[in-house]
């Protein structure tokens, strides 16, 4: 739909990341501590606390400790968190300098040995492998025990100090596991959220391709009206000449005030009787459904717009099989009565006897009888319809070809152009179906230019729609034209404007035409001649 998805596409996360956002954290971490603990050793409030045996390894330590944060801080942007040795370097380097910081410091006393806890838990986030972060731990346990035990025997501390020693080896190996733990918990759950976030993502694309590729129009609209979301169905029925990408946030009036006001009355009223509408004049009927959004403060609701045509045309198609069973069934009693009566008029006719006002009577009766034979075989011919025979053909040639033979049919003086500039253009249509549909046209084309002008004339005009991928064929004639009033009825079976006419011609062409997925429209020219209208859509191009 032509809304923003209501998910984000999940970025890429490796567990890389995660660790390089981790690094870059343990990396600030030792460097403010590298300050801090020079900080204290300059301080007067904090000199007592640190580098009390040796002041001098204190300083010399604390300086290279800073100095190894430098190139550290300067790798930020590099993936130097992916290199497990030297992540192990790293944390060998901190054991190292926190051992001898706290052994100058007088050991456990200082408080500074519980800086190895930190380190510990560093290197069970930032190692994968589970055994070297653990052999991280023992390392730290092992200096600090060996570094007590240094103190005791140089008398800088008694044998007490070992209990707090092993007790702080305790809590760094404990610490170490529980951290082990959560971290790969952490990842495990981090991952399935990934994954999850992606399958939502997903699920949701394809929700929104399949409601884009529906044949039913899908509007979103909030409770004053407003168009929130809508699928290109439902644009192509209610927009067709704009693009999608502006059909954002208009008011469902300014697509249809029909569809507006249904919407407005099953709003109020919670009841809605669908009834087909044209959203413009020449536009297929279309017929909308509501049905709200689950209860929310928004009150939403969705609009399902369908076009109706189908349903018409099924509607139509069972009328005329009804029609056509019906016809079946009474021809052979309406034609026996018929054949009887035109026989017995023909026999009238040839009486020498006949007075010129019977003469007249018989021919009446005559002219009728054919009448009616000819509506009941055109009913039956649309009965017996065949599916089409589709042929590639060359409209231009072949229109010659027609215009030649049908002229030829004819036997009298008419007049017919055609005007095609198009000499490769080639159409998808049944050949049989073109001329009959043709031919009805140009009868009725000559027929009312004879009515209006004396003179028998028409003209054949082909063009193309490049936008809308579409051939025109368009049939003129110099007539009156239809009344709009008219205009609706014009391909309804047994219409007529035309005594003479039987009313299924104009109906049983549009029907060829809809087979041959085409379609035939009546719209008069700008220069107010008649015109009727054969448009072949995409596939009969």
């Amino acid at each position: 739909m032509n809304h923003p998805a209501i998910l984000t596409r999940p970025t890429p996360h490796s567990p890389s990341q995660q660790n390089l956002a981790l690094f870059r954290i343990y990396v600030a971490y030792r460097s403010l501590l590298s300050v801090v603990l020079l900080i204290m050793l300059v301080s007067p409030n904090t000199r007592q606390l640190v580098g009390s045996l040796n002041p001098g390894l204190y300083l010399a330590i604390a300086l290279g400790y800073l100095a190894t944060s430098v190139p550290l801080v300067g790798s930020l942007s590099t993936r130097l968190n992916q290199n497990q040795k030297v992540l192990f370097l790293i944390f060998l380097v901190d054991i190292a300098a926190i051992t001898l910081l706290a052994d100058s410091s007088g050991g456990m006393t200082s408080g500074l040995p519980i800086l190895l806890v930190i380190t510990a838990a560093a290197s069970a986030v930032l190692l994968t492998n589970r055994t070297v972060a653990t052999l991280v731990a023992a390392i730290c346990v092992i200096a600090l025990l060996m570094d007590t035990i240094r103190l005791i025997i140089v008398g800088v501390v008694d044998s007490n100090a070992l209990f707090p020693a092993g007790l702080l080896g305790a809590l760094i190996f404990g610490v170490s596991i529980m951290v082990q733990a959560i971290a790969g918990r952490l990842g495990r759950a981090e991952e399935l959220a990934r994954n999850r976030a992606s399958d939502l993502y997903n699920l949701q694309r394809l929700n929104e391709q399949i409601v884009q590729h529906m044949d039913t129009g899908i509007l979103l609209v909030s409770h004053d009206g407003l168009v929130r979301v809508m699928n290109k169905a439902a644009t192509g029925l209610l927009a067709p000449e704009r693009p999608v990408a502006v059909e954002q946030g208009r008011q469902l009036a300014d697509y249809s005030t029909e569809l507006a006001y249904q919407f407005e009355h099953w709003k109020d009223s919670g009841q809605h009787r669908a009834k087909p509408f044209n959203v413009m004049e020449g536009a297929p009927p279309v017929i909308a459904h509501f049905r709200e959004l689950q209860p929310n403060a928004r009150r939403e609701a969705l609009v399902f717009v369908e076009d109706y045509t189908p349903v018409t045309q099924y509607a139509q198609s069972l009328k005329l099989t009804s029609l056509g069973r019906l016809t079946a069934s009474i021809a052979h009693e309406i034609r026996n009565p018929l054949g009887a009566i035109s026989h017995a008029a023909q026999l009238l006719q040839e009486s020498p006897d006949l007075s010129e006002t019977d003469q007249r009577m018989a021919n009446i009766i005559q002219h009728h009888c054919v009448r009616v034979n000819q509506i009941v075989e055109s009913v039956m011919q649309i009965s017996r319809r065949e599916p089409p025979k589709p042929e590639y053909i060359l409209l231009s040639e072949w229109l010659s070809e027609f215009v030649s033979s049908y002229l030829k049919a004819l036997n009298r003086a008419a007049d017919i152009s055609i005007e095609c500039d198009y000499r490769e253009l080639l159409v998808e249509f049944d050949p049989e179906n073109l001329q009959r549909v043709l031919a009805n046209l140009l009868d009725n084309a000559l027929r009312h230019s004879a009515m209006a002008t004396g003179k028998e004339t028409a003209k054949i005009l082909v063009s193309l729609d490049f936008t809308a991928h579409q051939c025109m064929i368009d049939i003129i004639d110099a007539g009156n034209g239809v009344p709009p009033g008219d205009r609706t009825k014009l391909f309804e079976p047994f219409f007529t404007t035309v005594e003479a006419g039987s009313g299924m011609g104009l109906y049983l062409c549009k029907e060829l035409c809809e087979i041959n997925n085409a379609d035939l429209s009546y719209r008069p020219t700008n220069g107010g001649e008649s015109c009727f209208r054969i448009s072949m859509n995409q596939r009969a191009l």
